[in-house]
């Protein structure tokens, strides 16, 4: 029997994510057993009358605030211990290493590939949905791992970037993608050289699936992508890319992905794995 990874997600909107998750390789993904997730209601653990899970801020100020009292009870009901509980089970012995507990906030650490394919080596992954003001810290300080926000923008709340988590997470994990290497050259994958130990070392790529022309983005945005025909709308996919020169067609990718990041998103060279060729061509980009 497979036991995939299992997300868990924690809101007041439960039903917000039966469409999400119907379509594409998420549906697949949970046809198949390779993830389970399940939204939980948050009112299911609100007592009063009204069912209420929010309260106005102390110290005053606009909105509302997510109540600690329900927050923990729907966490201790999934079986979620607190921060130091799991800490001093992590001490003792292997348990509770694999799981997550995850707060999504617009102050939160930012969400990106690298924090996805952290949490695609974990069993479980545990997603409270802020809403109106926030949550309460305490909540925060005393159950979640980390606080993540996936980008410098402010939604109304954390349904959104819960779907965004899920969806970015799941795809790296064995077996959700139909091709092993698709996770890892693209947008902000793995280095050349990162693959190509993967690859020596048998794990995670198919070398046999992996086009010769293929180049690991190191950090970097992908290079755009061509299909036939070979002319439309009066524009020609580049000639390099049907002569069969594998290595001319890496060098053309290699150049195209640094010209689409230094122009799109050019702090991400910051931090890229570049080489002395990639900044001679970064030099040559900036010159002309």
């Amino acid at each position: 029997m497979i036991v995939g990874m299992r997300f868990d997600i924690v809101t007041i909107f439960p039903g917000f994510f039966e469409g999400v998750f119907a379509h594409g390789i998420v549906r697949r993904a949970l046809k198949e057993g390779l993830v389970t997730v399940e939204a939980h209601d948050l009112r299911e653990y609100a007592h009063d009358r009204h069912r209420t899970v929010d309260d106005r801020p102390f110290g005053g100020g606009e909105g509302m605030v997510l109540k600690p009292e329900p927050l923990a009870e729907a966490l201790e009901a999934l079986g979620v211990k607190s921060r130091d509980q799991r800490s001093e089970i992590r001490d003792q012995k292997d348990g509770d290493q694999k799981t997550r507990v995850i707060l999504l906030s617009a102050q939160g650490r930012l969400f990106n590939q690298q924090v996805a394919r952290e949490l695609a080596g974990m069993e479980r992954v545990v997603l409270v949905c802020g809403r109106y003001e926030g949550v309460d810290e305490r909540v925060n300080e005393l159950y979640c791992d980390m606080e993540l926000s996936i980008g410098d923008y402010v939604l109304s709340g954390g349904e959104l970037a819960a779907a965004v988590v899920v969806d970015a997470t799941m795809r790296l994990i064995p077996g959700v993608l139909g091709n092993e290497a698709s996770g890892q050259y693209e947008s902000f994958g793995a280095a050349d050289a990162e693959i190509a130990a993967e690859i020596e070392a048998g794990i995670d790529v198919d070398v046999t699936r992996v086009p010769r022309s293929q180049h690991g983005a190191g950090g970097l945005l992908d290079y755009p992508q061509y299909t036939r025909p070979a002319e439309f709308g009066g524009l020609r996919a580049p000639e390099v890319l049907m002569n069969g020169d594998h290595a001319e067609i890496r060098r053309w990718r290699r150049e195209q992905q640094l010209r689409k990041t230094l122009k799109n998103r050019p702090e991400l060279l910051e931090r890229a794995a570049l080489s002395a060729e990639d900044l001679r061509m970064i030099e040559e980009m900036r010159r002309g």
